[in-house]
């Protein structure tokens, strides 16, 4: 069980960091004018209906306009309930004790009653600093309990009532009638000043709770526009990623056979000769012309009036990846496929079999562009059993590797975003990758990715 200082501090909020303000200030405050205004002018009626049926006999020796004034001291200070709850609850309680103690029947009055449980109200409901608001709602039960406890002890009024009524000679109860009137009082004091104090926090930790909600509706939304934003971005990178592979591919492939056709147009080759490598730049130009037709498609996400292009080719895979070394592009490639079991092939899924065949696409155009290379191989391994003391390959794995004897060749560096987005490929599926020149000569990139437990 917590301790009671403890338990106080919990629930009045006090290492809280929420400040409470109206919605709209201009409007609340303006409404708390009117409302002041109005037990204003209903306090000062209560005192002249009080005074006229004789409730204030023991206060006749006063002027009326010093009732009315002392009526108005204490519900005006409720125009600023809002705007200043903590000095309107000093300045009315104030006033309480102070009239209370020299002319008590004023503020004995039914509206007056209803204007101290408000300020008392206000002021927990709505203090900024909780622990100031507890030292001043503190000291003003303070206040009110010793005015209450010195207005019994000096009154003689209870004792002239019970006796006129009987009660002392032939009491009806078990307790004494003047202690039960006594206890009484107490009771109706305490529950109302309790009372007003706990629907005050209670209201205070109601709108910390809405603030609380709104925030991280807030916060929420923000999250879900900043993941929006990312996987747009994301999106486009890996069309990026995909325009740069095309374009590098097959712009390789025309610049070699562009470059051997002007060889031997030079030689005076016969017509015949030309065709082929002509033949090649027309084919290798359709197909990057048609594949990235097709991923502008996709970045567009619709042609014409919202809907889908049609027509558009699939995107490669790995059942593709032969094509790439079958390929006549002045490059000998060898094509080697291990699998185990056979059958795994056909399970390895769309995305993984695309970040594989273009990274075999990229690393063969790096090979043609940047290598001296004449010759290269191609292995594809897909292997369904768990590779030991590696959690990412605990299904299996497929991996890409190329191989080439050749050596960097001078002058023909790249930007190096083809390695750059083959990286962000590997990344994006959590898998392994090793790029860079062998120890034996030649330059080898190898990409490993996961199965999944369950593939399509």
């Amino acid at each position: 069980m917590a301790p009671p200082l403890t338990t106080l501090r919990l629930w009045f909020a006090l290492d809280a960091d929420f400040e409470r303000w109206p919605a709209d200030p201009r409007a609340a405050y303006r409404r708390d004018v009117w409302l002041g205004l109005t037990l204003t002018v209903l306090a000062v009626l209560g005192t002249e209906v009080a005074r006229s049926s004789g409730t204030l006999w023991q206060d006749q020796e006063q002027p009326t306009w010093v009732l009315y004034l002392l009526t108005v001291a204490g519900t005006l200070p409720l125009t600023l309930r809002r705007r200043y709850p903590l000095a309107v609850l000093a300045v009315v309680y104030t006033h309480f004790l102070l009239v209370g103690l020299t002319v008590p029947a004023v503020v004995m009055t039914p509206v007056l009653q209803v204007v101290y449980f408000m300020t008392l109200y206000a002021a927990v409901a709505w203090a900024r600093d909780r622990r100031a608001m507890l030292l001043v709602v503190s000291a003003s039960l303070l206040a009110m309990f010793g005015w209450l406890f010195w207005q019994l002890a000096i009154s003689t009024a209870l004792q002239e009532y019970l006796d006129e009524a009987g009660l002392l000679d032939d009491p009806p109860g078990l307790i004494a009638p003047l202690t039960a009137v006594l206890v009484s009082n107490w009771l109706t004091n305490v529950a109302y000043f309790l009372g007003a104090i706990a629907a005050g926090q209670l209201s205070w930790n109601s709108a910390r709770r809405r603030a609380q909600l709104a925030a991280q509706a807030r916060t929420i939304a923000l999250q879900a526009e900043a993941l929006q934003e990312q996987a747009v971005v994301a999106d486009r990178l890996r069309i990026a990623r995909e325009l740069h592979d095309v374009v590098a591919h097959h712009v390789s492939v025309i610049g070699i056979h562009a470059a051997a056709a002007g060889r031997l147009l030079g030689k005076g080759a016969a017509p015949d000769d030309v065709r082929a490598p002509l033949a090649t730049i027309e084919t290798a130009s359709r197909d990057a012309v048609e594949q990235m037709r097709g991923l502008v498609g996709t970045l567009r996400g619709a042609d014409g009036g919202g809907e889908p292009r049609a027509g558009r080719s699939p995107e490669p895979g790995l059942a593709d990846v032969a094509a790439l070394a079958r390929a006549d592009d002045g490059l000998d490639v060898t094509y080697l496929l291990v699998a185990d079991p056979p059958d795994v092939v056909e399970t390895v899924p769309a995305p993984l079999g695309l970040s594989l065949y273009r990274t075999v696409q990229e690393a063969l155009a790096n090979v043609r562009k940047h290598s001296t290379a004449r010759s290269a191989r191609v292995t594809v391994r897909v292997d369904a059993r768990p590779v030991p003391d590696d959690r990412r390959f605990a299904h299996g794995y497929v991996e890409a590797e190329v191989i080439d004897d050749g050596r960097a060749r001078p002058g023909s560096g790249g930007s190096g975003l083809g390695l750059m987005g083959l990286r962000e490929r590997v990344a994006a599926h959590h898998g392994l990758a090793e790029i860079g020149p062998r120890v034996t000569g030649g330059y080898r990139v190898r990409v490993r990715l996961p199965l999944p437990e369950e593939t399509p």
